[in-house]
């Protein structure tokens, strides 16, 4: 087998799951201002630009999961009301990423 074959590409989806969160329960660093605001937010664009998928449209209320966040800060700056409340995990909290 030659070195080429040997390479194996990886899907988004492979590559984030090689990575491990240690998910801090008690203070969340992510939080959602006002839910209400989310109501009257037309087209949500935390609910499809996050690329963990940690904001998801129940009707239209938006339920907030920080398990998988990347720490990214797309939702804070994509949301147009500036609705979210967001800050690094505490020391030893968080993504943990893991590159292969």
């Amino acid at each position: 087998m030659s070195a080429q074959q040997a390479v194996k590409f990886l899907t988004i989806e492979e590559r984030l799951n090689v990575n491990a969160w240690d998910t801090d329960i008690y203070r969340p660093h992510i939080k959602i201002k006002d839910p209400e605001k989310c109501r009257l937010c037309e087209k949500k664009p935390c609910t499809y630009m996050c690329p963990a998928k940690c904001y998801v449209q129940q009707g239209d209320i938006v339920v907030l999961s920080t398990e998988a966040c990347l720490e990214c800060g797309t939702c804070r700056v994509v949301c147009p009301y500036e609705n979210i409340d967001w800050n690094y995990p505490r020391s030893g909290m968080g993504v943990w990423y893991r590159f292969s």
